[in-house]
């Protein structure tokens, strides 16, 4: 099925371009969320109207990503967590967690964004990417220490 794209989208094409995708990748997740529309000649015709406003939020969208990514360059994120003798955690640092402590540290990102390369069930230091743009994206440290016991 062909597409109009009404923003980036990673892996298929760039705003305004005409991409061919599976109908139901385009019936169920691009045309619902206002990702696209599907390329007839009238959505056409109004997408040449609307193209320049469209270009124009992306640039905006874009600016702040940039703008976010030269603040948590070097953003360590520091999180406890129960932890065995031998460093191993009771369970795993999530998504939630990482999204969580960059919260207090005042970036808002969604936990989505967030890419985890291997789970984080070990304490120590781990790289994470955080995908701000679909161009834009940061490499974060966490640091992962064991919780100091209540006696």
């Amino acid at each position: 099925m062909q597409v109009i794209l009404l923003e980036t989208i990673q892996k298929v094409g760039a705003l305004g371009e005409l991409a061919n995708v599976k109908a139901g990748y385009a019936r169920n997740y691009l045309i619902p969320r206002g990702k696209a529309k599907p390329a007839t000649k009238t959505n056409l015709a109004e997408f040449e109207v609307l193209r320049a406003g469209l270009q124009a939020k992306e640039a905006d969208a874009l600016a702040a990503a940039q703008a976010i990514e030269a603040k948590m360059l070097d953003t360590v994120c520091t999180i406890s967590a129960n932890a065995g003798d031998e460093g191993k955690l009771f369970g795993s640092i999530t998504t939630a967690d990482i999204s969580q402590s960059l919260a207090e540290a005042g970036f808002e990102v969604e936990k989505r964004t967030i890419n985890l390369s291997e789970a984080i069930r070990h304490v120590g230091e781990y790289d994470v990417s955080v995908t701000l743009h679909s161009s834009v994206s940061v490499a974060i440290k966490v640091v992962v220490e064991a919780q100091a016991e209540e006696s």
